[in-house]
């Protein structure tokens, strides 16, 4: 959501969504379903829009964190961006095709299929962290789908969300895709409009609200959330490896990613270990984390001051705190790789999402008190497990549930443009990215078509004496 317009009273905001609203309300109804040219040619447009946008947009983003890298900026926003388009045209015409279903003995002759039509008006509520990526990807998938979109980028990015805006304008008509921009009080009045379905990415805590907001008008959503994302190391795993797959998923933006390693259960004997050697990588990646182009801004001031307090509340408590450059990055509006080891469960390290570069780190007797240690806690976005061994491995699949997992690596099941991205429970409702997304902003209408005689019908009324031995039949299968 951008900044509001200072000259643009709030009335006037909330007046001009409505409108934009109601436009592509209004179009969604009175035109037929996008056919495949047209969903082709919208999705072509887009991937127009973000590879020549793509400056504007890489210094939109580095603007609104203070310091954000280039590269990081394409290699986790532009590319996967683009990946999902590219995806999504290579499979639309498969994807579209009515799918045959059984049809019954006591039916035949006649034909069953699912053919999946657009919902009509999708709302999208995009957070700060990765502005670009998460507004689109799933505008990918609901313009595979045929639907008209509305997208309400963060207003904790308000350059990105003024590009955005901009940009969508000129690539799309105002019936086809539109951007919402204002403040925290447009954003409550977008989640209270009524779309055909819904998406929020965020915070949990906001996440309910938006819920409630959606249920007055019986808005389906799909929400992506957040939570504890826990590594489990088991003690097969050499550690310098893990170390540098856990430092890359988690310092990566400054972690300030959804889905990022929020703590690590390690193996007793060797919490220190690791400690050191997750100190060692982020030494190598970043040298200087204050001055380093390569080391992410922390979004707000808020942001900081909640996870340097964080840190604070933690050493207060006890905690062993090894830090990277801890002062100089603060005095340059950052906050520096930190491992935490012993976080009491009272602090916000041990009892919420962390969602900044702070990573406590949990030692265990026996593996089995680690997956207990998962189950005991909300049900996580994503899950990640360090085993050489495949039983060891499966172990762990089978006995913690997720909304996601990579086995041996950080982040890199939601790069897999095949693989259904979402939560479960308290880190969200619902899925999306490639055919889990063409069917999410789908409706899949049940189809059955009739042969030429329909035998079910000549069993009468009146019930005769074939229709009580077909009953009688029918009911002993």
């Amino acid at each position: 959501m951008a900044d509001a317009d200072p000259t643009k009273p709030p009335s006037a905001e909330l007046a001009a969504m409505r409108a934009a609203f109601d436009r592509l309300h209004a179009a969604s109804r009175r035109e037929p379903p996008a056919d495949l040219d047209l969903r082709r040619d919208r999705l072509e447009r887009l991937k127009i829009m973000v590879r020549t946008r793509a400056d504007q947009f890489v210094s939109a983003i580095a603007d609104d964190f203070g310091t954000r890298a280039r590269i990081e900026t394409e290699l986790m926003e532009l590319v996967p961006t683009l990946g999902a388009v590219d995806h999504a045209l290579k499979n639309l015409a498969k994807w579209m095709r009515p799918e045959k279903r059984k049809v019954g003995l006591n039916f035949q002759p006649g034909r069953a299929f699912i053919q999946y039509e657009p919902l009509g008006v999708i709302g999208i509520i995009s957070p700060w962290n990765y502005p670009l990526n998460l507004a689109l990807s799933p505008l990918v998938d609901a313009l595979a789908a045929g639907n008209r979109v509305m997208i309400k980028p963060s207003e904790l990015t308000p350059a990105f969300s003024a590009a955005l805006a901009e940009a969508i304008g000129e690539a799309f008509d105002a019936d086809e895709v539109v951007v919402a921009t204002g403040g925290v009080e447009v954003g409550r009045a977008f989640a209270s409009l009524p779309f055909d379905h819904l998406l929020f990415t965020g915070s949990t805590a906001v996440g309910r609200e938006v819920y409630k907001a959606a249920a007055a008008n019986l808005v389906p959503v799909t929400l992506e959330l957040g939570g504890k994302s826990p590594v489990i190391l088991a003690d097969d795993y050499p550690l310098t490896k893990a170390a540098r797959s856990i430092a890359f998923g988690k310092f990566l933006n400054a972690g300030q990613t959804c889905i990022a390693p929020d703590y690590v259960l390690v193996p007793e004997a060797k919490a220190d270990a690791l400690a050191e050697a997750l100190l060692a990588e982020v030494r190598k990646s970043y040298p200087d984390p204050a001055r380093d182009p390569d080391y992410s801004g922390v979004i707000s001031k808020r942001h900081r001051d909640r996870l340097v307090g964080a840190i604070a509340a933690a050493r207060a408590k006890g905690a062993k705190v090894m830090a990277h450059g801890e002062e100089a990055a603060q005095n340059a509006g950052k906050v520096a790789p930190t491992i935490v080891i012993g976080a009491p469960e009272e602090t916000i390290l041990a009892s919420e999402e962390i969602f900044g570069p702070l990573l406590p780190i949990v030692p265990y007797h026996r593996l089995e008190d680690a997956i207990a240690f998962v189950n005991a806690r909300d049900r996580p976005l994503a899950l990640y497990c360090f085993s050489k061994n495949p039983e060891t491995q499966a172990h762990v699949l089978r006995h913690t549930v997720s909304g996601g997992a990579t086995i041996n690596g950080t982040l890199l099941h939601i790069a897999q443009e095949s693989l259904p991205f979402g939560g479960v429970g308290p880190s969200g409702i619902g899925a999306y990215h490639g055919v889990e997304g063409f069917k999410r902003f789908s409706h899949a209408r049940g189809v059955y078509r009739a042969g030429p005689f329909i035998a079910f019908e000549r069993l009468g009324p009146p019930w005769g004496k074939l229709a009580r031995r077909m009953a009688k039949a029918m009911l002993k299968r």
